[in-house]
């Protein structure tokens, strides 16, 4: 959805509002340490505090997962937001008003009025839920009793009845809605006689929210004999299937601080889970997980995702949809970027709900906690589905169980696995292992993902179009395979830039040094480049807003902007003066190799040609030599 253009000073105004320190403190305990504060980062699950907050300059950095930025960059990553949404969100907290411009500010209004259509039906359905003496309203009430969901849960969760009869087009039309919105919002539609009518009828209704908690849409269980028995509502400007997950405002803070997000398939499955305790869990709604609910719920969870599937025949077939997402980021090669997908079958045909009535809590967080990789619950469903007493089962069996491992063929974890699977079915692990070389990479439906709003997700997990879904080296192992040398050179340079970045009368100081360096990533000559960018614009620009105008235009600038670590006693001034010279010597010292270099090869080029040359050379070594013997070593 588009968004109006908030202005500079709008969000100048936010951002003084807003302290960072209260910010995150309202989310994680943060404790000061010197002039800093530090808590456990909420993006990641850890033990011992590596999140730094500097409420000078209204910066935190993680040195565990290397995010970092200012107060919108916090509210955006932990929160799932684009930057106009933090914003906004922020301005709302700090009681500010703030004007939207633009041609695309209209949208955005749009939205927000679908959303208040969507929290004006939510209140009406619960009024009708707990105070309505009609019917229909008693039976909404002895069903969510009867599934262990009365007392105070309908309160909690906002649960709702739903009339029908046009009682709610009458209830918003009252409230000057039109019915234009209300189709939109998709709570009303036309009946074949065109009139307006209620899109929901004699149902118990779930609101759902997004993740910022604004009701965006509904889910309606009929009272008694119906079809269809569950019914969601369509997709609108505001609610997109394979985005929103149910529960995900409520689960958001248990996955952060339990670092798993456990995934059902109902919604009374949510609640009863929560209300177990259980507050880690989600549904989808209405379809099967897609690459784009794994990648919001890692943003959440410590990128351990368990499926609890039901022991029935629709849980299974859910089951096998799952296989879908075996990838190479589920391999030890993808580094931090690694995402285990889990899987447990509840036992006796049970749904989570019944299983939490029936064996309590502890007896479900048990399982959570010993669910199987998704890989080897795979391969063991493949397996139990042949007769492995039979030389013919085997075969089908070996078969069946090694194209779990198709789309990760050529990593270790594949290997290792064929092993296994060879022992399963007695047969030579050579031979195995030979069978899963020649096994043709799964393929994912790109055009189709795209569709869902998953383009993002299919590239990151998959690739583009055909190309075979093999394990790549991440970028951690890449910085790994490069020599001391050039790991040195590009920490100096994420160093030199940070500093600049937090410290902007130092950034003017040193504007040649940022416009010459030769930087040896194209990520920092961009980071550079938008450095100076804003400098130029405004040369009293705060850091907070240097970083976040940065990330506008960069992803990684955050984490690398506010990466800095200064030990105490060392002035930044003067770590700056030193990294410039460093940096300056080492791209002199690849000029001289340059210079070296063509003199070695020196056909072609005309002897007045190789004397300018050579010369060069000399003064170069010399300039190079006293420059060397100046720079002082510098101990951080």
């Amino acid at each position: 959805m588009a968004e109006g253009f908030i202005s500079e000073e709008d969000i100048a105004r936010v951002r003084e509002a807003n302290d960072l320190v209260a910010v995150i403190g309202e989310r994680v305990p943060v404790k000061q340490r010197g002039r800093d504060f530090w808590c456990c980062c909420p993006l990641h699950n850890e033990k011992t505090p590596s999140f730094k907050i500097d409420p000078a300059l209204q910066l935190w950095h993680c040195f565990g997962c290397g995010e970092g930025g200012d107060v919108f960059g916090f509210i955006m990553k932990t929160e799932d937001l684009t930057f106009p949404e933090a914003v906004r969100k922020l301005a709302e907290r700090a009681h500010i008003d703030i004007k939207e411009a633009g041609g695309r500010g209209a949208s955005s209004s749009k939205k927000a009025r679908l959303k208040d259509i969507c929290a004006r039906t939510a209140e009406f359905y619960h009024t009708q839920l707990m105070r309505s003496p009609a019917q229909g309203a008693a039976s909404a009430r002895a069903y969510l009793a009867g599934r262990g969901l009365g007392g105070e849960v309908p309160r909690r969760w906002n649960l709702g009845y739903a009339p029908g009869s046009g009682v709610l087009v009458r209830h918003l039309a009252a409230q000057k809605f039109s019915a234009e919105e209300m189709i939109e919002a998709n709570v009303a539609a036309r009946g074949r006689d065109g009139r307006l009518r209620d899109r929901f009828y004699n149902r118990v209704m779930f609101p759902i929210f997004d993740a910022q908690g604004d009701c965006i849409a509904f889910g309606g269980r009929v009272i008694g004999s119906g079809e269809p028995k569950y019914l969601n509502s369509q997709e609108t400007p505001v609610f997109h299937k394979s985005s929103v997950l149910y529960g995900l405002d409520k689960a958001k803070a248990a996955m952060a601080s339990t670092g798993t997000a456990v995934v059902v398939e109902g919604y009374t499955d949510v609640i009863a889970l929560h209300e177990g305790g259980i507050r880690n869990a989600v549904a989808t709604l209405g379809t099967a997980l897609t690459l784009r609910h794994i990648r919001i719920l890692s943003r959440h969870a410590q990128r351990r995702i368990v499926y609890l599937f039901d022991g029935d025949a629709a849980g299974q077939r859910a089951a096998d949809r799952a296989l879908q997402f075996i990838d190479a980021s589920m391999t030890p090669e993808a580094g931090k970027s690694k995402i285990e997908l889990c899987a447990v079958t509840l036992p006796d045909d049970l749904d989570p709900a019944e299983f939490v009535a029936a064996r309590g809590a502890d007896a479900l967080n048990a399982l959570i906690a010993d669910a199987q990789p998704l890989l080897a619950y795979g391969i063991e469903r493949r397996l139990a589905a042949h007769d492995l007493g039979t030389a013919e089962g085997r075969t089908r069996a070996l078969a069946d169980a090694l194209s779990v491992l198709a789309p990760i063929k050529d990593s270790l974890l594949a290997k290792d696995y064929a092993v296994q699977i060879a022992g399963r079915v007695r047969a030579r692990e050579q031979d195995v292992l030979d069978q899963l070389a020649h096994l043709a990479p799964a393929r994912i439906d790109a055009h189709a993902e795209a569709r869902e709003g998953g383009a993002q997700d299919q590239a990151r997990f998959a690739g583009a179009g055909d190309v075979p879904r093999n394990a790549a080296p991440t970028p951690a192992q890449r910085f790994r395979s490069l020599p001391p040398s050039e790991r040195n050179r590009l920490r100096f340079e994420r160093e030199f830039l940070s500093l600049l970045a937090q410290h902007p009368l130092l950034a003017l100081e040193h504007a040649d040094a940022l416009a010459s360096t030769q930087w040896h990533s194209e990520v920092h000559a961009a980071l550079a480049s938008a450095v100076l960018g804003v400098l130029a614009e405004n040369p009293a620009a705060e850091p907070a807003g240097i970083i976040a105008a940065a990330s506008r235009e960069n992803p990684a600038a955050a984490g690398v902007l506010t990466s800095a670590r200064l030990r105490e006693g060392i002035e930044p001034a003067a770590a700056c003066a030193y990294l410039s010279e460093e940096l300056g010597i080492g791209d002199a010292e690849e000029a001289v190799a340059s210079l070296k270099a063509q003199l070695a090869d020196a056909r072609g080029m005309a002897p007045e040609e190789v004397d300018f040359v050579f010369n060069s050379l000399v003064a170069m070594q010399k300039d190079l030599a006293a420059r060397r013997s100046a720079h002082k070593p510098h101990h951080d």
